[in-house]
C-alpha cells in the first residue's frame, strides 16, 4: 500500500495545462491529424475519460493549442512605434509557426479564442491605433500583414526539404528532369539564383515584409 502511494506521489498530476502542452507536443511530433482524445490519453499515460475532467472535448483542446501558439509570439513593448513593432511581431509569428507548422491554418479559425489570442489581437489594434491608423486602416493593415505571414508560413511548410542544406541537391534532381531548351527561363533562374551558395528561401520573408510595410506607411501618409 505504501509503495502504491509513493508511485502516485511521483506522478505529475493531470491538469488542463498539461493536457494542452501534451497536445501541442503530439501535433509537433506526428502532425495535427494524430491528435485525438485516445492518442492524447495514451501520450499522457491515462485513460481517455480522465481528460474530460480538464477539457470538455477536442474543440476545447484545439482552442487551447492555438492559444498556446499565440502565447509564444513575442510582442514589443507599447512604446515601440508601429512599424518596427509590426515587423518584430511578424518575424516572431513566422518563427513560431515554423516550429508549429500545423497551427498556421488554425490561427484565425477559432470561434472561442483564448486569453493569449485576445491579448495578441488587442496589442495589434492598439499599436496601430497609437500609430495614427483609423479603424479602416487598421483593418486593411491587419488583413494584409496576416495574409502574408500565414501564406508564407504555409508555403514554407510545404517545401519538401528537411533543412536549407537539402535545397541544392533537391533542385539538382529537379533540373535533371528537363533541358534548358524546354524551359529556358526556369533553367536560367535555377542555375543563376537557386543553386547559388547564399540562396535561402527563408530570406524572402523579410524582403516581402518590408515591401508591405513600405506600402502601408505610404498609405498612412497619404
Amino acid at each position: 500500500m505504501a509503495e502504491v502511494a509513493r508511485r502516485g506521489m511521483g506522478r505529475t498530476p493531470l491538469s488542463r495545462a498539461r493536457v494542452l502542452t501534451a497536445a501541442v507536443a503530439l501535433a509537433d511530433d506526428t502532425g495535427f491529424g494524430s491528435v485525438t482524445m485516445r492518442s492524447l490519453a495514451t501520450h499522457l499515460g491515462v485513460k481517455p475519460m480522465a481528460l474530460y475532467h480538464h477539457v470538455a472535448g477536442k474543440d476545447e483542446i484545439i482552442d487551447g493549442m492555438v492559444d498556446a501558439v499565440f502565447a509564444q509570439i513575442e510582442l514589443p513593448e507599447h512604446d515601440v512605434s508601429w512599424r518596427p513593432a509590426m515587423r518584430a511581431r511578424a518575424v516572431s509569428t513566422r518563427a513560431v509557426l515554423t516550429t508549429h507548422p500545423w497551427a498556421t491554418p488554425l490561427m484565425s479559425s477559432r470561434s472561442h479564442p483564448g486569453p493569449a489570442t485576445l491579448r495578441h489581437l488587442d496589442w495589434v489594434i492598439g499599436t496601430l491605433r497609437r500609430g495614427g491608423f483609423t479603424a479602416a486602416q487598421i483593418a486593411h493593415a491587419y488583413a494584409l500583414l496576416d495574409s502574408y505571414i500565414y501564406g508564407f508560413a504555409l508555403e514554407e511548410a510545404g517545401i519538401p526539404l528537411d533543412d536549407a542544406s537539402d535545397v541544392a541537391e533537391q533542385v539538382k534532381v529537379m533540373v535533371q528532369q528537363f533541358t534548358p531548351a524546354e524551359y529556358p527561363h526556369l533553367y536560367e533562374f535555377t542555375v543563376e539564383h537557386v543553386l547559388q551558395p547564399e540562396y535561402d528561401f527563408a530570406l524572402e520573408f523579410e524582403y516581402g515584409l518590408d515591401l508591405i510595410l513600405d506600402g502601408i506607411e505610404r498609405s498612412l501618409a497619404g
